[in-house]
């Protein structure tokens, strides 16, 4: 594991020296100032340090970001981070590394198009259903959603996979967001090619014709009052490992926790669903499908 720390480190270092020195040139500085550090968000720890540290998490059995830090971290990991803050600082540092860590994992933690890809929703719960009216942390932030499991308060991550399990783009919505929504499906598919699995949520003729304008063919299981439809036996048989994708969120809300309902504001929240789907991308054995060359050849 410690390995995979130092892996996390250097990767997430080597991305903030980059940004540091392209925001440098391109923005507008006043010239009073020396080599301004515009990402040194504390005197003591560096923002790799933080990222770093905030990925980690996801990676270690700890249920409670508190206890990893005071336990984990400040104890076992002290001899890599000689400048560790307390708690309540390194959490107001979280904060301030949400949007470095979303440009890290858009930029470098996604996969590649091989065109088969996969694409799915999974619901993010804020809180029990019976404590929606006096939940106050997502307050008209979160909405009421339903899924194949019942009703749900909360949010929806949408994400697209490929099929060696690598995660090729994701969206956050409120949870009463539809999956066909037009502007989510834009930003999920915009550097998608090829074919792409979804499940009967997304069955819809329009949503279909804008795809396959774009050169994405779209395949979905009918419903049963719905004329059958000829498709490729590559096809049907990659339809069959849609469960591929339902997996994948299976790992990230148990294995790398996305999901929790202690939240105590929405930008911790979104750092936590970004750095573990950040930490998904560095396990070394991720979900995956296996079958014989032909039926990729003949798929591709």
């Amino acid at each position: 594991m410690e390995d995979l720390l130092i892996k996390i480190f250097c990767d997430t270092d080597d991305f903030c020296i980059r940004l540091d020195n392209y925001l440098k040139h391109h923005l507008v500085t006043d010239n009073r100032l020396q080599e301004p550090n515009l990402f040194n968000i504390s005197r003591m720890m560096t923002l790799s340090e933080v990222m770093t540290i905030t990925i980690y998490f996801h990676h270690s059995s700890y249920r409670n970001f508190k206890h990893y830090y005071k336990e984990f971290v400040c104890k076992r990991l002290n001899g890599y981070f000689p400048s560790l803050v307390s708690y309540t600082r390194f959490v107001e540092l979280m904060q301030q590394a949400l949007i470095p860590l979303i440009l890290y994992t858009q930029k470098y933690r996604l996969g590649k198009t091989t065109g088969i890809s996969f694409i799915d929703s999974t619901t993010l719960d804020v809180c029990d259903n019976r404590r929606i009216h006096s939940h106050k942390v997502f307050k008209e932030i979160a909405q009421r959603g339903k899924s194949s499991t019942g009703w749900f308060y909360g949010f929806k991550l949408h994400i697209v996979v490929n099929e060696i399990g690598e995660i090729l783009s994701f969206f956050l919505t409120p949870g009463d967001i539809d999956d066909r929504d037009s502007k989510v499906i834009d930003i999920l598919t915009k550097d998608l090619f090829g074919k792409l699995f979804g499940d009967k949520g997304y069955l819809s003729q329009p949503l279909f014709k804008k795809l396959y304008n774009r050169g994405i063919k779209l395949i979905t299981k009918l419903k049963k009052n719905m004329k059958n439809k000829l498709i490729d036996i590559e096809e049907k048989l990659l339809l069959r490992k849609r469960a591929l994708i339902e997996t994948i969120n299976d790992f990230l809300k148990n294995t790398c926790q996305i999901e929790h309902t202690r939240h105590r504001s929405f930008t911790n929240f979104l750092t936590n669903v970004v750095a573990g789907i950040a930490a998904y991308s560095f396990l070394p054995n991720k979900p995956s499908l296996k079958f014989s060359k032909s039926v990729l050849v003949a798929t591709l």
